[in-house]
């Protein structure tokens, strides 16, 4: 398979989480697709994808120390398709939580729908909303039920 192949199924992929997060909160499935199954499909893809080369291996050395450094790792497709890999497993996490935690807080859905749109396109983003709309909602930034 190709890392442009790879990458359309991961984006497709991910959206059988997203779908029921929006429109089948309540539903028991939801949670279990969205914050375990596909999550968990990606990370096996990601944890794959770090050790079976899809084509040229990258030569640009491991450097997370400075911007240029990642700039060259990104720039070999597999290593991209792992960052992307890691974006959409964790972004669609993070839109489960929101949906539990709304659930468990009485956060009406109608609120949280922005967040996980947000959550989707630009992941931090979404997160901060949902969390100044829960702050305001519950008059506590506290985490614990």
């Amino acid at each position: 398979m190709t890392p442009d192949l790879l990458f359309s199924i991961g984006n497709m992929g991910v959206l059988a989480g997203w779908l029921p997060l929006a429109f089948l909160p309540f539903w028991r499935g939801t949670q279990i697709i969205a914050a375990v199954l596909i999550p968990l499909l990606l990370a096996v893809a990601y944890v794959t994808l770090l050790f079976v080369p899809l084509g040229e291996p990258s030569t640009a050395p491991l450097d997370f120390t400075s911007l240029q450094g990642v700039k060259a790792m990104f720039a070999n497709d597999q290593v991209m398709l792992v960052g992307w890999f890691h974006y959409l497993a964790f972004d669609l996490f993070v839109g489960a939580w929101e949906v539990r935690d709304s659930r468990t807080h009485g956060i009406p859905h109608l609120l949280v729908i922005p967040c996980l749109i947000l959550t989707f396109m630009f992941g931090p983003a979404g997160f901060l909303l949902y969390m100044i709309i829960r702050t305001i909602r519950l008059r506590s930034v506290a985490l614990s039920n």
